[in-house]
């Protein structure tokens, strides 16, 4: 996601590096770069000209502290208005109501059904809410069966009307069913398009018209680029909707869509598709999203999802076992599988700062915690509550079990004692630690 744009956009300000001040000569320069990363990602010309007359206009009025060089300087103006481009700030759904009524509306092959379902789930796990699905694509084949099946996945009731050509109909159907057996929020998956026709917009709109729904929400391809504007901008002049719903922001994207369909439609993104899992959706924050163009990671994104898996609990539990130097494979199972759940493992380690360019041109599988995983179940019970019983013998028969090596058991056992060595250290140190501290901080006062 943006690695093209992230790396263009870095050389441009290796322009200004070692500059003593700014001059018009010299953000001229680092401009026509930064114009030209933002073409070939997909921004229209006429907006990326608008940006970069925007960031000359500021930089030129600047004065350049002694504290900050040129080219921090120029990262700052540009990652404000990036900032700005996207929206300023995230955009918050509006799901008051009784029920709370939304829309999805986009072309065929966006991603609406997929997003519907990621939505419902979103709403249940995070907000405490009972929603309902609606099958209101009539036309597409397996459209209904798919919803029923995401519904499953995510324990969410479907609405169906088998046999119904009529979505108008289904929609109001759905609604009088939800107040009656108790759904809060009611979400209405509509049929898509190959392309933008008349009957398509006619049917959207009176669906639009006869429920009046909190929200409706565009879904579009991020991977479309520009046209994903095009057709958003289509859309919009005929729904006047709420919000944009890019799809697909963890493929090979240019990102234009993403960084003009604010300026465009003057309609807030307010979700982004990661990725295939329900749980694989976000609430769009432009300043976290400048933040990872240039480089600077999504820390507080990160800390975010650590929380939704975080069990303070289990934390306690985990942390007496560490003191006491009780830390097994089975505690580390469990860490793994908190970390999975935390979403693609590549993204979250791009939201370290400076990890995204160091790790564009690695391939880090989702499943790289497999062979782990398999070393340890291969394991006998009392072998992962105590890993020093590993003597030869059986480290020969989990490798067999597990279909690796004895050498890659040997480096998994070498790491998780050394894990384990300085997790103790850590615990039975951070006393000690914080009096030196706070002994050297008195010194030097």
């Amino acid at each position: 996601m943006f690695e093209g744009l992230s790396e263009k956009l870095d050389r441009a300000f290796k322009v200004l590096k070692g500059q003593g001040h700014i001059t018009e000569i010299n953000v001229a320069e680092t401009l026509k770069d930064v114009r030209k990363a933002l073409l070939d990602a997909d921004v229209s010309f006429k907006i990326s000209k608008q940006f970069t007359d925007h960031v000359k206009e500021k930089a030129l009025g600047e004065n350049v502290l002694t504290s900050v060089s040129p080219g921090q300087l120029m990262v700052k103006i540009v990652h404000d208005e990036l900032t700005e481009l996207m929206g300023g700030q995230k955009t918050d759904l509006n799901i008051k109501g009784d029920p709370a009524i939304i829309l999805i509306a986009g072309l065929q092959g966006s991603g609406k059904t997929t997003f519907a379902a990621k939505l419902a789930n979103y709403l249940k796990t995070k907000k405490g809410r009972n929603p309902l699905l609606v099958a209101g694509d009539v036309y597409r084949p397996a459209a209904i069966d798919q919803l029923k099946v995401l519904g499953q996945q995510i324990e969410v009731q479907v609405f169906t009307e088998e046999g119904s050509k009529e979505p108008v109909k289904i929609a109001k159907h759905a609604i009088t069913h939800a107040r009656e057996n108790g759904f809060n929020v009611v979400i209405i998956d509509t049929a898509g398009r190959l392309a933008i026709d008349e009957e398509m917009m006619n049917e959207i709109a009176a669906i639009k018209k006869t429920v009046n729904p909190q929200e409706t929400l565009f879904v579009v391809d991020s991977m479309t680029g520009q046209d994903a504007v095009n057709t958003a901008k289509a859309f919009n002049d005929r729904l006047d909707y709420e919000g944009v719903v890019l799809t697909k922001l963890d493929g090979d994207t240019r990102g234009g869509a993403a960084l003009t369909i604010k300026s465009v439609v003057h309609k807030p993104i307010k979700f982004v598709g990661i990725g295939e899992k329900m749980d694989a959706i976000d609430i769009f924050y432009p300043e976290r999203m400048a933040d990872r163009i240039l480089g600077m990671g999504d820390i507080v994104s990160l800390v975010e999802r650590a929380q939704e898996q975080f069990d303070e609990v289990e934390a306690k539990k985990l942390q007496k076992k560490i003191a006491k130097n009780q830390f097994d494979f089975n505690d580390f199972l469990s860490q793994i599988k908190q970390i999975k759940k935390m979403g693609n493992v590549k993204d979250l380690i791009g939201m370290l700062p400076g990890m995204g360019k160091a790790i564009k041109d690695m391939d880090i599988d989702d499943n790289a915690f497999k062979g782990i995983e398999a070393i340890i179940y291969s394991m006998t019970p009392a072998e992962r509550e105590d890993p020093t019983v590993l003597n030869g013998g059986r480290r020969k028969r989990i490798a067999d079990g597990s279909g690796s090596t004895i050498q890659e058991v040997n480096r998994l056992v070498k790491q998780f004692e050394d894990t384990r060595r300085m997790m103790k250290m850590m615990t039975t140190n951070k006393g000690r630690g914080m009096a030196n501290m706070m002994r050297n901080m008195q010194k030097n006062t």
